[in-house]
């Protein structure tokens, strides 16, 4: 087989493997990117971005159908899912055929097929091309899969997982969820709000426990009132599908019937085939993969970002750590900062948070103060008739910096950026309260709540002092 070298090379193209690949060029050195099925991996193709385009089309469904409170009035509604999944699969392929002249534009040789390696510097590719490739700086960007459970595996017909999800093309009359992380409720979000009866069949004593307690209450007051049917503390113990449904046993012998199943219990990172330890690797009990803050690994020369670290399954962390692996690997010396990381639920409303909450500030020794304004106090939330949600902002209380942020509402994934930036350079409170925000707007919603924390309110009633 054909043999070339490169300067860098990456294994997977998702937000990690690319941002790496065109940041690696950036700083002139010759790149390979080696890809084994579509450009832009699981985030593009079967991610975050189809499941985005379907909940923008449960969005609009759900505006038009309240078009009356607007004044609007309008006929019969129908809906046609087999045309919103067209529209995602166009968007899909849209955005693929952007990101391939992308790289091109950054002159990086794109290879097709299966990478193993064969030492710490070659790697064998097969399939669609089939070459060695050699280099001294090897990124590894191989993401991760839905987890598949032994007890219920998914036969992606009626028992599916996220990725065949997204392939149906008909709207089912019910579907049930197992798991009631940030993927099944976004799931949940988007059939609930087309009509479909969606029930959560949670093992833990909330839904969306990781992003804690007062989080997982309230998104269960929503989703009840959008007709969510939530059971917490349960344990699926089989799924059947019986040709027309399927049918889930639960411990103790009760039973449950829906149109659908989706088992969402959550996702493991990707390495099979690789054949790590032929380059001196290893992986954790979990199939992590180690890497120190320039995100290179235990071999001098091979980086890991992104899901197979294991750090954050997060499609923006790893085009970061793609960036801080890639530099690196050119020679400028870079380390990954973890303190200020966004993360977003797209369910409706849309929760996004960053930095500390207020129980991991105390925990790590702060005095807290606490600010929190109601989306229903505020005007532009007023106007536009969307009021459920909150801003919450967690500041050390003796020096005023900002240690986290939550927030729960309309444009709540656009609204984080904000205090993203504002604990990364690590602000105050009154750094928000003096800088001026427009109204009517949502971001004022930072403004009110950095005022309580300050115990300033202005549109809002100050807290009674006994």
């Amino acid at each position: 087989m054909e043999k070339k070298s490169f300067d860098v090379i990456v294994i997977g193209s998702g937000p990690g493997g690319y941002v790496a690949a065109i940041r690696a060029a950036q700083l002139g050195k010759s790149v390979a990117l080696i890809e084994k099925g579509e450009l832009g991996g699981t985030c593009l193709n079967v991610g975050c971005i189809p499941s985005k385009a379907l909940l923008t089309n449960a969005a609009v469904f759900h505006q038009i159908q309240h078009a009356a409170e607007f004044g609007i009035e309008i006929g019969s509604i129908r809906l046609d899912y087999a045309k919103m999944k067209q529209r995602k699969d166009q968007v899909v392929t849209k955005i693929r055929g952007g990101l391939e002249g992308l790289l091109k534009a950054n002159k990086i040789s794109i290879f097709r097929g299966t990478a193993q390696f064969e030492s710490p510097t070659q790697l064998k590719v097969t399939g669609q091309d089939n070459l060695w490739l050699d280099s001294e700086n090897i990124i590894i960007a191989t993401g991760s899969i839905p987890t598949d459970v032994k007890a219920f595996p998914c036969d992606h017909k009626r028992i599916l997982n996220s990725t065949s999800l997204l392939e149906v093309t008909q709207l089912p009359k019910t579907l049930a969820i197992v798991g009631g992380g940030y993927i099944g409720c976004e799931f949940a979000t988007l059939f609930a709000e087309l009509g479909t009866k969606v029930t959560i069949l949670e093992a833990l004593p909330s839904i969306l426990s990781l992003q804690g307690s007062s989080i997982g209450q309230f998104m269960t007051r929503i989703f009840t009132s959008k007709g969510i049917d939530i059971q917490t503390g349960v344990k699926v113990e089989a799924i059947q599908n019986l040709g027309s449904h399927t049918q889930i046993r639960v411990a103790g012998g009760n039973t449950l019937d829906a149109e659908l199943t989706l088992v969402s219990v959550g996702r493991r990172v990707y390495t099979e085939g690789l054949k790590l330890e032929k380059a001196g690797l290893s992986v954790n009990e979990k199939g992590w993969i180690a890497t120190d803050e320039r995100m290179e690994t235990a071999v001098k020369g091979i980086y890991a970002i992104g899901d197979v670290t294991g750090k954050w399954m997060l499609a923006h962390v790893a085009s970061h750590q793609g960036i801080v692996a890639a530099s690196n690997a050119a020679g400028v010396d870079t380390v990954m900062h973890d303190e200020a990381i966004p993360a977003v639920i797209f369910t409706s409303p849309e929760i996004a948070m960053v930095g500390l909450t207020q129980e991991e500030a105390q925990a790590k020794g702060y005095t807290t103060t606490i600010g929190n304004f109601p989306f229903q106090a505020l005007g532009k939330a007023q106007a536009a008739n969307d009021t459920a949600g909150y801003a919450q902002i967690v500041a050390d209380k003796k020096t005023g910096q900002i240690l986290g942020a939550t927030v729960i509402g309309h444009e709540a994934s656009n609204l984080i950026a904000e205090m993203t930036l504002a604990i990364q350079n690590e602000l105050t409170l009154d750094s928000v309260i003096d800088t001026i925000h427009a109204h009517p707007t949502l971001a004022e919603s930072w403004h009110e709540a950095a005022l309580l924390a300050a115990d300033r309110p202005i549109n809002f009633p100050p807290k009674i002092k006994r």
